[in-house]
């Protein structure tokens, strides 16, 4: 075995350095030193409209290779934290309940280690496995999701773990605040009008957004104190992120986003991450380098450092 290779959390071999995200040298890469740890999850087996978001955690590492490690907005270096990259889960072939148990003990390993969780998606179904760990561990936590879709449907396709119903399986097991959303089904409609006040599920769409200039705040304020944070890439308008498998158009923007992570990030502790849905255009790499960059940046809200 080289010296430069380690054992982490289920046996896992790490990465060399080459396949780290963003490239980073082994003195900010290795797992024992690094506070956080990306754990890639290339599945794909519920989607419903364009395939390929398989390939998107890949497509995300290979284009942090080509950022700035300098933080121009932050003025610093976040990679000096220490980013650890984990090798690919393995879920090829998985159903997506076995999927989600993988993910669960990969997560609520990483926790036990003291590290924090960024988890690439791969479809949005993950989403649940990492939830239910962070849940276990620190019980005052909601999620922040941020999506195109509403996501609640009880069952799609014949799968209550599809990843059309993500949001309404982690409603189950804590409360979610929703924001970006402009497409839902009649049952989604129906089943938020059955909500009473005590409801775990809070929803400020894109219309909500237009016409409430404080939008970030109430977000910010609707969360517990810890916040994991769940963001599906087709959250963004199309012309900004083309590359998901189900588009939505009239999306939020780069620095929208932006605005409320970083607000989220100074008001909560954000104690974990997931970007989902990427789905590479061949030949096309804006999109991919647009999910290294705002995971990056995130953080850095997060891990602010001394100037």
């Amino acid at each position: 075995m080289d010296e430069k290779t380690i054992i982490t959390p289920q046996g896992q071999q790490a990465s060399p350095v080459a396949k780290n995200y963003a490239g980073i040298d082994e003195e900010y890469s290795s797992f024992k030193k690094a506070k956080v740890v990306v754990l890639q999850v290339p599945y794909e087996k519920t989607v419903t409209y364009k395939k390929g978001t398989v390939n998107g955690p890949a497509a995300i590492i290979d284009a942090s290779k080509k950022m700035e490690l300098f933080d121009e907005e932050l003025n610093q270096e976040t990679f000096k934290i220490g980013i650890h990259t984990m090798d690919p889960l393995a879920v090829t072939g998985l159903e997506p309940e076995e999927m989600i148990g993988r993910v669960y003990s990969s997560t609520l390993e990483l926790l036990k280690a003291n590290k924090f969780p960024v988890i690439l998606g791969g479809e949005h179904s993950l989403s649940v496995g990492s939830v239910q760990a962070f849940k276990e561990t620190m019980p005052n936590i909601s999620v922040l999701h941020l999506d195109a879709h509403y996501d609640l449907r009880n069952e799609y396709f014949g799968s209550k773990f599809n990843h059309g119903c993500v949001a309404r399986r982690i409603s189950e097991i804590c409360p979610i605040v929703q924001t970006g959303t402009r497409s839902l089904s009649k049952e989604e409609k129906d089943f938020l009008g059955a909500q009473t006040n005590g409801s775990r599920i809070k929803t400020i769409n894109v219309y909500d957004i237009l016409e409430m200039p404080l939008w970030k705040d109430v977000i910010s304020k609707s969360l517990s104190e810890n916040v994991y944070v769940s963001i599906d890439l087709d959250v963004f308008d199309p012309s900004l992120m083309p590359a998901v498998g189900t588009p939505e158009p009239g999306g939020i923007g780069w620095y929208e986003t932006l605005d409320l992570l970083r607000e989220v990030s100074k008001d909560k502790r954000i104690v974990g991450f997931d970007v989902v849905e990427l789905c590479p255009i061949k030949d096309q790499v804006a999109s991919d380098f647009l999910a290294a960059k705002l995971i990056y940046r995130l953080l850095g809200y997060i891990f602010p450092m001394k100037k």
